[in-house]
């Protein structure tokens, strides 16, 4: 039986302007930049610490 990878659904909220270039950059390489962008990533351990890392900029929902 397959396991089913859980997926996150990442929307940028916040501006960068004024933040850190690691946060900066954690963004772009999120695949965001735009204030209200949407991407899809698997939930793996790199991808949620990299989310932790900006939290306060985007906000996160687990689809399926």
């Amino acid at each position: 039986m397959k396991k089913v990878m859980t997926k996150l659904k990442i929307t940028q909220v916040r501006s960068v302007i004024k933040r850190p270039k690691e946060q900066k950059r954690t963004i772009v390489a999120l695949g965001l930049g735009k204030i209200r962008k949407t991407v899809i990533h698997n939930a793996t351990p790199q991808i949620r610490g990299m989310v932790q890392a900006v939290i306060h900029l985007v906000t996160v929902e687990e689809v399926k």
